[in-house]
């Protein structure tokens, strides 16, 4: 993860819920490379065949609401999001996402900033996302530091993994 990071933006409104994200029906899919051929296959039916890697989505109030399911943060990773920034989350999206290393925004007033198609830079530690298209941007509380962290490692199970190597490099944990 880079503390900069820059990408098209494609929008979405408000209560996105991870059925939009990725339909119940792709739950038995575990190949990443098979999920991410029907992430917002509703929402936005063109997402799966032109997003690039590291592209951003920004949207309204209320995104990743619904069930809990890990799979629709991990289609949106499989895919190569690289942010996501709306007005706010639902808790367990929210955690989720960051969970699998994927850097997750809560800026409100975010999503009248931008249109598809638009160009956005996330600067994590200052705490704002600019609007390259317009120049216009937006302030929001960075991340703490115990977040940046684990989105720096690309996920809690890489973050556990590492520390786990170290530890036992330092001797202090037994294999």
């Amino acid at each position: 993860m880079q503390p900069i990071i820059e990408g098209r933006v494609w929008t979405l409104g408000a209560d996105v819920d991870t059925d939009q994200i990725i339909s119940g029906k792709y739950l038995t899919i575990i190949d990443p490379n098979e999920l991410k051929k029907h992430v917002f296959e509703i929402a936005l039916p063109e997402f799966a065949k032109e997003a690039r890697p590291g592209d951003i989505l920004v949207a309204g109030e209320n995104f990743g609401c619904g069930s809990s399911r890990e799979h629709a943060p991990q289609a949106m990773r499989a895919i190569g999001v690289g942010a996501v920034v709306a007005d706010s989350f639902a808790r367990i999206f929210y955690r989720n996402a960051i969970n699998l290393g994927i850097p997750t925004i809560e800026a409100r007033g975010v999503r009248s900033l931008f249109s598809t198609g638009e160009t956005a830079r996330v600067d994590l530690p200052r705490g704002r996302i600019t609007n390259v298209s317009s120049g216009k941007f937006l302030e929001f509380p960075p991340l703490p530091t115990h977040l940046l962290e684990l989105l720096e490692a690309g996920g809690l199970v890489e973050k556990v993994r590492r520390e786990l190597e170290r530890n036992r490099s330092a001797g202090t944990v037994r294999s």
